[in-house]
């Protein structure tokens, strides 16, 4: 990947203050969130699937389901998670026969031995690592994989590296640094797609406003991150106010194996 200064050279983390505080933006407003977001290339998730039998997986930190549509989709018995239950509520009109738990990634309640899969989809830098692994490896059967993944704008593009850094795009990190694993897992696998999404100025404005710094700011500051991108999308690049862009994205997952039970 090209030198891109602004990017941390370490696995996206934050102090756990930092984090809740963030993460607490997300106990409302999931429908617009949910009407935002996209989902994931049909590639992330075969990665995900690894070609391996699988009968139930859960999704951690599911948000309203964008990605637990998909392992429905895909045939699986699904179990979602997620702390917020606003984000549950939008998940269950989408998806009414996944069961669903309203907790964290790290103490989900869920039996041990549950599943062969575990997912973090936009995620994991919502969980203490370490805990949410072993959480994970408590709820996984012997060998089941854990997987993470990310969407994020492609910041190789250097029109779309300020566009995420006007935006506050936290979740965008650097792909070839492995995120942190508790040791009860293998060495990880990565993949990674590109891909585009289709946008206009309000669309821009939409996914911005779903980000946490968006949500946990003031209002001067909401209203400065909006001059700033209107005056970036519409003088700087040209575009006009209603013209569809394709915005480059990438999707990146890491797939790490569970190690057996002694």
């Amino acid at each position: 990947m090209p030198e891109i200064p602004s990017l941390p050279r370490r696995a996206f983390t934050m102090k756990p203050e930092r984090r809740a505080d963030l993460a607490s933006a997300y106990e409302s407003g999931a429908a617009a969130y949910d009407s935002i977001r996209p989902s994931y290339p049909s590639e992330a998730l075969d990665f995900a699937l690894a070609g391996k039998p699988v009968n139930r997986a859960i999704d951690i930190g599911c948000g309203s389901g964008i990605f637990t549509e998909q392992l429905v989709q895909a045939g699986l018995d699904v179990w979602a998670v997620d702390p917020s239950q606003d984000m549950l509520t939008v998940l269950a009109e989408r998806i009414p026969q996944v069961h669903t738990v309203c907790a964290s990634g790290e103490s989900t309640g869920l039996p041990e031995n549950s599943a062969e899969l575990i997912t973090f989809a936009q995620a994991w830098h919502w969980v203490d690592p370490p805990l949410a692994s072993a959480e994970a490896a408590r709820l996984l059967r012997n060998e089941g994989s854990l997987v993470l993944l990310w969407n994020q704008l492609d910041v190789q593009v250097p029109w779309v590296h300020r566009l995420a850094r006007i935006m506050h795009a936290g979740d965008v990190h650097r792909p070839e640094i492995a995120p942190p694993l508790g040791k009860e897992f293998g060495t990880p696998e990565s993949g990674i797609w590109h891909w585009h999404m289709e946008l206009d100025l309000q669309g821009i404005l939409e996914l911005t406003r779903s980000r946490s710094y968006y949500r946990r700011s003031k209002e001067e500051t909401r209203a400065k991150v909006e001059q700033n991108l209107t005056w970036y999308w519409c003088e700087h690049l040209g575009f006009e106010t209603a013209e569809v862009i394709e915005v480059p994205y990438l999707t990146h997952a890491w797939r790490a194996r569970r190690r057996v039970r002694r």
